[in-house]
């Protein structure tokens, strides 16, 4: 039986299109045949949850054949000039298929949005909910996903379709956004309920900085919008883990499950095991880059400014009436071309007979014509290049800031120093410079993730026993490989899926576990340093084991050989509430590991209604 006695949407199709009624094409000709194509379903699964939420249509043709894949069926359509026959073919398949499963959920269905202008426009006078209703899937159930987004031609028209689309109940999802051809501008015509977060963000997230923050920019915009994303491409455990725990609602992909002629009762077993498990995903880091435009922070001078033409004289009176006053700028029109410092000037002026030789003359014979020019957008490592120059003009006169070229204000060589300095210090605090590891905002972000979530899991805090007399027998150089040897070894037997390391500073570290083998892995982590630090010593030290050096009073005495201690804190869920009192027992928990002949003490973080927590060592009580 032809496919038109059975479905009204192709027998509309074929009514008022030749090229199908007509085409001898291989697609045209499988498109009149029953049963030609067929559609496969693809679970949207709930990331919160743990449920199936929606399937996915997808079209296929007859299989081994090379027809058979998506990309195959559209590139033959084109050839054919059948792309809009073709499309809402396929739409109606798909709520044929689905209406025949009898699966409960709904079903997203791809359509492009000149294929659904086109389609709507076919019902005519026909409400679109009527014929929805003929191919036996209630519109509330159908979400139309709009494809193909660089190829909206009529705005105006898609807009009009859109409005007959919601009036009948049926939900908008945009697909692949951030895909390079999505717009925000068709998401803000669109008002769709549901974006589809292109594969390319889901793809190895744990080790993409810039991916995570993406998306969380496009979180941002969907709660602007009041729209739900879907995550695609979901193919491994760890990008599962990561998507859930910044809370995208919906996700797909292979991991969740591939496409089946018959919708899912529930996802695969794999994802499933991810979802329930309430271990926190450790989340790429980002370290916090200087960023340009941090002169505007700083307070500029804003000082009288004085052409080439003006004379000497005057540039005297500004100075003398401005006893604050570094130097002056000479502007043509609003760029700068030269500066006047205070100092050299003045001293010229109170030599004699300048005022009656040079007083009525134009002052750019006393300006520097190649002053320091810094714009007010320059990033920090132009700064620094300021800063480190052989040129440290800037130091006695100052800089010109500028912006695009145009004179904003003045600058001091102290402000540039100060600037830089803090720029540098808040980077820190994101980055430790000497390992790489997350710094304290960082740290405090991924412990208040964990406690808010309601993970169990251990907070370690490792530091270095007798490190200021190795440091300062050895110098800063070997103490830094020494630093540097303590975050080698955390990364090594932490597990980095699970377990999050971070440098708070010097010789302190903080490891936040959530493996259950915490307390071998920090045993490993301690013996291992014992035994590789060692070689940090000269051969007498090692003969000795240790060295003499001043302690904090100036007073000689002898240091054994540099160890590492680690005090833990237990928090189970619930338990605590804040970040910085866990930070807090953790560091009580240190200074009772220094205190431990094995590096290792650990405490219970109480419950809130308990007393202090009980102390333990590794191999002993105290």
């Amino acid at each position: 039986m032809h496919e038109s006695k059975r479905c009204p949407v192709m027998a509309g199709l074929q009514a008022r299109s030749p090229a199908l009624r007509q085409g001898q094409g291989p697609l045209a000709r499988l498109m009149r045949e029953a049963g030609g194509l067929h559609c496969v379903f693809q679970p949207l699964a709930d990331l919160r949850e743990g449920g199936i939420y929606a399937h996915e249509a997808l079209i296929r043709g007859p299989a081994s054949t090379p027809l058979h894949t998506p990309d195959a069926l559209l590139a033959q359509a084109r050839a054919e000039g059948l792309l809009h026959d073709f499309e809402l073919l396929c739409v109606a398949q798909a709520l044929r298929q689905w209406r025949q499963r009898g699966a409960p959920g709904r079903v997203f269905v791809n359509i492009s949005a000149d294929a659904l202008v086109w389609g709507v426009g076919l019902c005519g006078a026909e409400p679109l909910a009527a014929v929805l209703d003929t191919l036996g899937v209630p519109p509330h159930m159908l979400v139309l996903e709009i494809t193909e987004h660089e190829r909206v031609t009529d705005i105006a028209a898609l807009r009009e379709a859109l409005q007959q689309v919601h009036a009948c109940g049926a939900r908008l999802a945009l697909d692949d956004f951030g895909d390079g051809r999505s717009s925000l501008r068709l998401w803000s015509e669109v008002k769709p309920d549901f974006v589809k977060i292109d594969k390319y963000f889901s793809r190895d997230i744990g080790q993409h900085p810039e991916k995570l923050q993406m998306l969380q920019a496009i979180k941002g915009i969907a709660d602007a919008f009041g729209t739900t994303l879907v995550a695609e491409g979901i193919e491994t455990s760890d990008e599962l883990r990561a998507l859930r725990d910044l809370d995208i609602p919906y996700g797909q992909g292979y991991l969740l499950g591939r496409p089946a002629t018959a919708p899912r009762s529930a996802i695969d077993a794999a994802a499933l095991a991810v979802l329930q498990d309430r271990r926190v995903a450790v989340l790429p880091h980002h370290s916090q880059h200087m960023r340009p435009g941090i002169l505007r922070k700083l307070l500029m001078v804003q000082a009288p400014t004085v052409t080439p033409d003006t004379s000497n004289d005057r540039v005297a009176e500004l100075f003398q009436g401005n006893a604050e006053l570094h130097a002056v700028a000479v502007l043509e029109g609003t760029r700068p071309v030269a500066l006047i410092n205070r100092q050299q000037f003045m001293n010229h002026y109170a030599t004699l007979y300048f005022r009656e030789v040079h007083g009525r003359k134009p002052c750019h014979a006393f300006a520097d014509d190649a002053p320091r020019l810094v714009e007010i957008d320059c990033d920090v490592e132009q700064l620094v290049g300021i800063l480190t120059s052989q040129d440290q003009r800037y130091l006695n006169d100052g800089f010109i800031v500028t912006d695009n070229g145009r004179y904003l204000g003045l600058g001091t060589g102290e402000q540039l120093v100060r600037g830089v300095t803090e720029a540098r210090i808040e980077a820190a605090r994101h980055a430790n410079p000497l390992t790489f590891l997350p710094g304290n905002i960082p740290i405090s972000l991924h412990m208040q993730r964990l406690l808010d979530n309601r993970a169990e899991f251990v907070a370690c805090y490792a530091d270095l026993n007798h490190f200021k007399p190795f440091n300062d027998h050895y110098g800063y150089w070997r103490g830094d490989q020494m630093i540097r040897l303590v975050a080698q070894l955390a990364l090594t037997h932490c597990d980095a899926r699970t377990d999050f390391v971070g440098h708070v500073g010097g010789d302190d570290f903080m490891l936040l576990f959530q493996s259950g083998d915490w307390l071998q892995r920090c045993r490993r982590i301690v013996d291992g340093f014992a035994r590789e630090a060692i070689a940090l010593f000269d051969e007498p030290a090692r003969q000795a084991g240790g060295i003499w050096a001043e302690d904090r009073h100036g007073v000689q005495r002898f240091f054994g050989c540099t160890t590492l201690a680690i005090g833990a804190v237990r928090v189970a869920p619930g338990t605590m509430q804040q970040a910085d009192a866990v930070a807090n027992l953790a560091a009580l928990a240190k200074r009772d590991a220094k205190q431990s002949h094995t590096g290792i003490a650990w405490r219970d973080a109480p419950a809130p209604a308990q007393a202090a927590p009980a102390l333990s060592y590794t191999g002993a009580h105290r």
